[in-house]
């Protein structure tokens, strides 16, 4: 059930499944956190951990999908339609 004041950082894609891009300001603060961290971790990691750095992105990007589901609205398949 979706609350109907329920603010939305990431709107649904038009096309397809997931999330767009962000819709508020805050949906763009963390975007820019997730790039920060993640171009951060590719300076720190990347020429001699290329292992740890994958897991980094891995972790990074779970918590980016976390915050999309929580904050967006619902995924689901999308024709373009609605």
């Amino acid at each position: 059930m979706t609350e109907p004041n329920k603010k939305i950082w990431f709107p649904a894609k038009r096309y397809g499944w997931g999330w767009g891009l962000p819709c508020a300001w805050e949906g763009w603060t963390v975007m820019m956190i997730w790039l920060l961290l993640l171009v951060g971790a590719a300076f720190t990691m990347m020429p001699k951990h290329p292992v740890s750095f994958e897991t980094t992105l891995g972790v990074l990007t779970g918590f980016l999908i976390a915050i999309c589901w929580w904050k967006g609205e619902k995924p689901r398949w999308r024709w373009g339609k609605d």
